[in-house]
C-alpha cells in the first residue's frame, strides 16, 4: 500500500479500534445505571456503585466525539482528495474554500456544544454542527449510495453521527425533567443508534471490499457492475 491507500484506511482503523469499543463500554454503562435506578426506586440496596452514571455520561460523551469525528475524517478524505485529482482548486476554488469553512465551522460549533450550559446555545452550536455534517456528505465527491440508500454506510453513518450530537445537547436537559421525558427519548434514540452502528459494521465491511488500492482502481472501474464481468487483461 502506498500514502493514499493509508489515508483511505484512517477512517475505518479509528471506527474499529477507537468507536466500536467506546460502544461496549458506553452499552454496559447504560445497562448498569438503569439497573441501579430500577433497584433504587424500589427501595432496595442495590450493588452497583453511583459512580456508573457518571461514567456513562464521560464515556458517552467520548462516544460521541469520536462518532463525529470519525464521521468528518470519512468525508475528509474522498472531499479533498478527489478535489486535489481533479484540480477542483483552480476550477471551483469558491467550493473548495466554502467546504473547508464548513469543515472548520463543524469542528468549532461541536466543540462549544460541549463546553456551554446554556440551553439555547447548546440548540445552535448543535444545529450548525447537523448542519455541516449534512452539507459536507452532500458534496459530490461523496459517495452516499442514494440508490440504496437503506443498505448505505454514508446514510447509516450522518445519521448515527446526528444522533450523537443531539444526545450531546440534551445532556443538561436530561437531569432537570422531573418527568423523565428526555430520559426516555435518549433511551430510545441511543437504541436506535446501536441498530446503526450495527449496520455501520455490516456495511463498512462490505465497503472495504468494494474499494480498491488507488492503482488498481482504473481497471477495476471499467467493469461492469450490473453484469457482474470485467474486460480481461492482455
Amino acid at each position: 500500500m502506498e500514502l493514499q491507500d493509508i489515508f483511505a484506511l484512517l477512517h475505518p482503523a479509528i471506527a474499529i479500534t477507537v468507536v466500536f469499543p467506546l460502544i461496549g463500554v458506553v452499552v454496559n454503562r447504560a445497562l448498569l445505571t438503569r439497573q441501579r435506578r430500577l433497584e433504587t426506586k424500589a427501595g432496595q440496596k442495590s450493588k452497583i456503585p453511583p459512580v456508573v452514571g457518571s461514567e456513562h455520561v464521560a464515556i458517552g460523551n467520548w462516544l460521541s466525539g469520536s462518532v463525529v469525528a470519525v464521521a468528518l475524517l470519512g468525508m475528509a478524505y474522498p472531499i479533498f482528495s478527489k478535489m486535489i485529482n481533479n484540480d477542483i482548486f483552480a476550477k471551483e476554488p469558491f467550493r473548495v474554500f466554502f467546504v473547508i469553512a464548513i469543515f472548520l465551522l463543524s469542528v468549532t460549533s461541536f466543540v462549544f456544544l460541549f463546553k456551554t450550559k446554556i440551553k439555547h446555545w447548546r440548540g445552535i452550536f448543535a444545529t450548525l454542527t447537523g448542519m455541516g455534517l449534512i452539507i459536507l456528505g452532500f458534496q459530490p465527491e461523496v459517495y452516499r449510495r442514494d440508490s440504496e440508500w437503506f443498505v448505505s454506510h454514508y446514510y447509516y453513518g450522518i445519521t448515527a453521527a446526528l444522533l450523537m450530537i443531539f444526545s450531546v445537547a440534551i445532556i443538561q436537559d436530561i437531569y432537570q425533567d422531573r418527568k423523565n421525558n428526555w430520559r426516555k427519548a435518549h433511551i430510545i434514540m441511543n437504541c436506535f443508534a446501536l441498530l446503526l452502528f450495527i449496520g455501520q459494521g455490516i456495511t463498512g465491511a462490505r465497503d472495504l471490499l468494494e474499494i480498491p488500492l488507488h492503482w488498481q482502481a482504473h481497471y477495476i472501474y471499467q467493469c461492469d457492475f450490473t453484469n457482474k464481468t470485467c474486460p480481461e487483461s492482455k
